[in-house]
């Protein structure tokens, strides 16, 4: 496939995947050989959490509510 056959969104993706490609190869990965600490773990735990929670969504009477209460 050629460059001019890409779409907007294709082409986008193309030089995004190249310049992180780049990068990587310039500066690699800072965090190597580094362990992840419990806090971390953690804290991550606590973010999939909330994301699981958050899909979830508030049915629409809990957001009037909260809306007209403050």
């Amino acid at each position: 496939m050629k460059v001019k056959e890409l779409t907007v969104e294709q082409f986008k993706d193309l030089v995004q995947e190249a310049i992180e490609e780049k990068l990587e190869e310039i500066i690699g990965d800072p965090d190597l050989g580094l362990e992840v600490t419990e806090e971390i773990k953690e804290r991550l735990r606590n973010s999939l959490a909330a994301r699981q929670r958050a899909e979830k969504g508030i049915p629409i009477e809990e957001v009037a509510k909260r809306c007209l209460t403050g």
